[in-house]
């Protein structure tokens, strides 16, 4: 069993075996307080999502954090490069560490894992928090009554993304020339996932989501607005869907709204 007492600081970094055998990099930074619990996105890792950009320092302040590399990201296993996270490592995490509730906040990818925890595990919520995502309207009568979303992109977007996808490819074993090549080849796009089934009048706990003006925010959060019952909305000015949250770009708005959400929501 991990050690259980984390305090402000450099991060503990370790390792948990998941029910399929897959070997999971985990972070936790914090030892008083409330859990809170974050995923990052897709291509990204725990370390450089949710760490050197600050976010985990502000919350550990007061609260007990822990973030993983989802599978096939990070120093995880990766039994299908490329692939996406799983919603279910996060409960095994959880239930490891012997959290039963959390704030549960993620980031583009990690925000779809949140809202497939919040439809399938909404009992293990404090509170709920999607970065750089939300959950779309699927109802064709609302679809076309969205608000636009200005078209525009930050123009550090693209030296945000040729990072990442360094990163990345280091990540899989790559040299740093070697990655740089991979960067620069297109990617094929993830394979689409069905609408997620859930119904929001439903939820019971608030719920937060935070995105860059230029990345679509009233599409990724129309339906949240008009159907929870609790719902804080909070548009980055000037930012797009990696620079909200990578470490040389990201606005103090984020972290300063992502604590007080969950301090004023805290148990």
């Amino acid at each position: 069993m991990p050690n259980q007492d984390a305090s402000v600081g450099k991060p503990i970094k370790t390792y948990f075996t998941t029910s399929d055998g897959i070997k999971i990099h985990y972070m936790r930074l914090g030892s008083e307080g409330s859990h809170v619990a974050l995923i990052h996105g897709y291509t990204g890792n725990a370390y450089g999502n949710w760490y050197a950009n600050g976010i985990m320092d502000a919350l550990a302040t007061n609260h007990r954090v822990v973030a993983l590399d989802c599978r096939n990201h990070g120093r995880s296993d990766k039994p299908q490069p490329g692939g996406p996270g799983l919603a279910r490592d996060v409960i095994e995490l959880m239930d490891l560490l012997k959290i039963d509730q959390a704030h549960v906040h993620g980031y583009s990818m990690g925000g779809m894992i949140t809202g497939q925890l919040l439809a399938s595990h909404p009992e293990r919520f404090i509170t709920a928090g999607f970065g750089g995502s939300g959950i779309r309207e699927v109802d064709p009568a609302w679809i076309d009554k969205v608000p636009a979303d200005k078209p525009d992109v930050d123009p550090e977007e693209a030296k945000a993304s040729r990072t990442l996808r360094i990163n990345f490819a280091m990540d899989r074993g790559l040299s740093r020339e070697e990655a740089e090549k991979a960067a620069d080849a297109p990617r094929p796009p993830l394979p689409p996932r069905p609408p997620l089934e859930i119904d929001l009048t439903k939820v019971t706990v608030p719920v937060l989501a935070i995105n860059g003006e230029y990345d679509h925010p009233y599409e990724k959060t129309f339906r949240l607005w008009r159907e929870l019952n609790d719902f804080t909305n909070v548009i980055l000015p000037g930012k797009s869907h990696l620079t909200a949250i990578s470490p040389a770009y990201m606005p103090k708005k984020y972290p300063e709204s992502l604590s007080r959400f969950i301090n004023a929501n805290d148990i």
